[in-house]
């Protein structure tokens, strides 16, 4: 299971989320940051971190 970064994402200029990711897997996309799929390890540290309540394991209803 990884994580993903859902439409809360769009426009949000914090990246609380990206500072806690030991791996480095968010990308910043044109108006969102994404997760690379291949470099998420799924340890869920940066899901409490975000302040938009964007990211979500990829399993989870709704994502």
């Amino acid at each position: 299971m990884t994580y993903i970064v859902g439409d809360n994402c769009i426009g949000c200029k914090y990246t609380d989320c990206v500072e806690v990711c030991p791996v480095d897997c968010f990308y910043e996309g044109e108006n969102m940051l994404v997760i690379h799929p291949d470099e998420c390890i799924d340890c869920g540290v940066c899901e409490p971190e975000c302040p938009a309540d964007a990211i979500r394991p990829d399993t989870e209803p709704g994502a």
